[in-house]
């Protein structure tokens, strides 16, 4: 147990070695080995009068936890852009700063979106299964055929950092690039997108949709806007599940309006929807987006930034 006239910090969930040792040298911070659930947040932060706590999904504050939480608390750091797992307003409050890491995701994230559009449009789980059961059968001019990437137009769903560095990476691809957010973003922004004011004008035109918006509320793809979508598109999703009608999205995927999927997330994670995984068309990931040793070591150490910052009595450097 810690120190606690020194400890200032609670890390709640299991992070990478190089995160635990700065927080551990920075803040004499106790750091978890295995993720903590919420409750068990509340009760070692008031056991221990800290001021700081970083949490992850199984520790996700909600209103009476919140409320449950001492005097001494200041901030509640995730390392992480979403904060879908807490209830930021309650924190607010209760004059509690929260704080995301919306930058140390972006790169990794859009390169992991590329890969999902590429192993969707190329059929890339069927070849591998057919690799992995011995290949032996030669295939001709007309077999196994997938999709080109290249001169394709990609239908972009949220045109904030992840969106626009996707449109990037697509661009050089030769994909033509289409979005549309909830305002049009500066032409220096743009780069060559164009902008749609709303997703129903945009979807006939997608021939690769992919969704970079925050999940809450209700589904945003449902069966609706899956027809809208010209038949044969590809869909990929790597940011949350619940913008998904998952039944929608496994109607399209049988009956030919799409073509395809690439998916990393879904709505009952860690449990997928078993249908999918019986489909060769579908290239499934296990929510993998920001899996990179850099990229979660670069959250982490925004989170601890953001606890210095606050801490130390200066302004959070990414106040949610």
């Amino acid at each position: 147990m810690p120190d606690t006239q020194r400890t200032r910090l609670l890390i709640a969930r299991k992070v990478p070695a190089a995160v635990a040792k700065r927080a551990e040298t920075e803040f004499h911070a106790y750091v978890t080995d295995a993720d903590m659930d919420a409750w068990s947040v509340v009760e070692f932060c008031t056991k221990h009068a800290l001021p700081a706590v970083l949490i992850g999904k199984k520790s996700g504050l909600q209103a009476e936890h919140i409320a449950a939480l001492p005097p001494t608390l200041k901030i509640v750091a995730n390392a992480s852009a979403g904060v879908d797992h807490m209830d930021v307003a309650a924190a607010h409050a209760r004059g509690i700063v929260v704080t995301n890491a919306p930058d140390a995701l972006t790169e990794c994230t859009a390169d992991f979106t590329m890969l999902l559009v590429l192993a969707a449009c190329r059929r890339a789980s069927e070849y591998e299964r057919i690799m992995r059961a011995g290949w032996g059968k030669s295939f001709g001019m007309t077999d196994m055929l997938g999709t080109r990437v290249n001169g394709k137009t990609l239908g972009i769903v949220g045109f904030g950092r992840i969106g626009r560095a996707v449109a990037r990476r697509a661009q050089g691809f030769g994909m033509r690039v289409i979005y549309t957010d909830i305002q049009r973003a500066a032409p220096a922004l743009e780069n060559g997108a164009t902008y749609y004011e709303s997703l129903d004008a945009m979807l006939p035109h997608c021939q690769v949709l992919t969704l970079h918006v925050p999940g809450g509320g209700a589904p945003l793809m449902t069966a609706r806007e899956f027809g809208r979508l010209p038949q044969g598109a590809i869909f990929v999703n790597a940011a949350r599940g619940g913008l998904v009608d998952e039944d929608a999205l496994y109607a399209a995927l049988t009956s030919g309006q799409l073509r395809g999927a690439g998916l990393d997330v879904y709505r009952g994670e860690p449990n997928v929807d078993p249908r999918f995984a019986t489909l060769d068309n579908v290239f499934l990931t296990p929510h993998m987006a920001s899996a990179t040793v850099e990229t979660r070591d670069q959250m982490g150490f925004t989170a601890l930034d953001n606890v210095a910052a606050v801490l130390d009595g200066a302004s959070a450097l990414n106040p949610v």
